[in-house]
C-alpha cells in the first residue's frame, strides 16, 4: 500500500507574497438540500460549523465549510478523519437524498499570504479583490488564468486556494510568477 503525499511536496515560494503548499487535507463534497435542517445538522456535526451562506467560507480549528453551489458544499477536515466524517454524515442523513464523497486526493491546497497576497491573485483571477469588495469569509469559484480554482480570505488576510491536483504544478508556478519581486503593480497599496 502506498502512502499519500501532497502533489507539491511542501513547496513554498517567497516573493512579494508567500505561496505555500498546505499538504494533505481531508475534503468532502457534500451535495443535497442545503436549506434542510438535516443537512445543516450534519454539517454542524461533521465540522463544528454552521451552514455557510452563498459565496461564503466558514473556518474552524482544522475544519471548514465552503459554499460551492446552491446544492453543494466542500467540507474540510484533517486528512485522516475523512472516513469517520463521511460515516457521521451518512448516519445523520440516512433516508435523505444526498451525496458525500471523499475528494481529498483529487485536490491541492495552497496558502497565499503577505502584504501582496491580494495583488498576486488579482493578477491571475477575474475577481474584484479590493479590500472593500472581497472581505474575510468570502469565497469564490473562478478561473485562475486558464484553470478552475476556488479561494477564500481568512481573518488574518491570507488566501486559501483549492485546485485540482492534476494542475498543482501549473497553479503553483503561476502564483509564483505572479509573486516575483519587481512584479508588484501596487494597486492595493
Amino acid at each position: 500500500m502506498s502512502n499519500a503525499v501532497s502533489a507539491l511536496a511542501g513547496a513554498s515560494y517567497d516573493g512579494f507574497a508567500r505561496i505555500e503548499d498546505q499538504g494533505l487535507h481531508g475534503m468532502i463534497t457534500l451535495r443535497g438540500d442545503l436549506a434542510s435542517k438535516e443537512v445543516k445538522a450534519a454539517v454542524k456535526s461533521a465540522t463544528g460549523l454552521g451552514m455557510p451562506g452563498q459565496r461564503q467560507a466558514l473556518s474552524g480549528k482544522d475544519t471548514a465549510a465552503l459554499w460551492m453551489s446552491p446544492d453543494e458544499l466542500l467540507l474540510m477536515c484533517p486528512y485522516g478523519d475523512v472516513a469517520a466524517v463521511i460515516e457521521k454524515i451518512e448516519t445523520a442523513l440516512a433516508g435523505q437524498h444526498f451525496l458525500a464523497v471523499n475528494v481529498s486526493d483529487a485536490r491541492t491546497f495552497l496558502r497565499i499570504s503577505g502584504a501582496g497576497a491580494r495583488e498576486v491573485l488579482a493578477k491571475v483571477c477575474p475577481v474584484d479583490l479590493s479590500p472593500e469588495a472581497f472581505t474575510p469569509g468570502m469565497f469564490r469559484r473562478t478561473r485562475m488564468a486558464q484553470v478552475p480554482a476556488a479561494f477564500w480570505l481568512d481573518e488574518a488576510g491570507a488566501f486559501h486556494l483549492i485546485c485540482f491536483r492534476s494542475i498543482a504544478d501549473y497553479a503553483f508556478n503561476l502564483l509564483k510568477t505572479s509573486a516575483k519581486p519587481g512584479g508588484e503593480v501596487g494597486y492595493f497599496a
